[in-house]
Formats: structure tokens, C-alpha cells, sequence
């Protein structure tokens, strides 16, 4: 039984997960964020908010997509040169995601928390 179709249609649903991720996440934050503004809450608290939505989903998507790269890669295709790719794809989005976390948070992985701070805003 040959798995190849099977693993590459894994690869192609993560992959659909992953935009999918993205997609409703963006339509989802830009939805709250007009209700937001319709209540006449603060424009610069909204904003705020409607960047950190928009942010996690971003990094879900990242996260859905790196997922079926290495399905795709290790699974179908283990060369050197497809694992080289592989690496630069990860690293990048790892980059990515490093960022937008550092962004969200406003401090370093490794820094604590500030006391009383949130750790999740709706």
C-alpha cells in the first residue's frame, strides 16, 4: 500500500487548517474589533486589542503551516535538499512567530511577567 497520496493529503488538510487558522482568526478580530468601536470604547484600547487578535492568529497559522511542511518534507520526500528547505522554511517562520510573540507579550520569553498582568485578553 503506497501512503504517499494519504501523507500529502495530510499535508494539503494541515495546510487548509493553517489558512483557515489565519483567515477566520483575521475576520474574527477585525469583527470584535467594529464592535468595539461601535461601543465607543477607546480607538487606541481596540486597536491594541484587534493587533493582539490578529497577532494569535497569525501565529496559529504559522504553527498549522510549519505542521505540514514537516509532514510533507519528512514524510514524502527526505532528502538533503528537502530537508535544507525544510530547515530555512522553520527557521523563518520560527523567526515569525518569535516576533509576534515578543510583539503580543511586550517582553521577552525568558523575562517574567509583570505582577498583576493578564495572560489572556479576550
Amino acid at each position: 500500500m503506497d501512503l504517499k497520496p494519504v501523507i500529502e493529503m495530510a499535508g494539503q488538510a494541515v495546510d487548509l487548517a493553517g489558512v483557515a487558522a489565519i483567515v477566520v482568526g483575521a475576520l474574527a478580530a477585525t469583527c470584535r474589533f467594529g464592535y468595539r468601536l461601535l461601543l465607543r470604547q477607546p480607538a487606541h484600547d481596540a486597536y491594541q486589542r484587534y493587533r493582539k487578535g490578529l497577532g494569535r492568529a497569525i501565529l496559529l497559522g504559522l504553527e498549522f503551516l510549519v505542521a505540514a511542511d514537516i509532514i510533507r518534507t519528512v514524510a514524502i520526500s527526505p532528502t538533503f535538499a528537502s530537508v535544507g528547505v525544510l530547515a530555512v522554511i522553520v527557521l523563518v517562520r520560527t523567526f515569525l512567530s518569535f516576533s509576534l510573540e515578543v510583539e503580543l507579550e511586550g517582553r521577552w520569553p525568558w523575562q517574567q511577567r509583570p505582577a498583576g498582568a493578564r495572560t489572556r485578553q479576550p
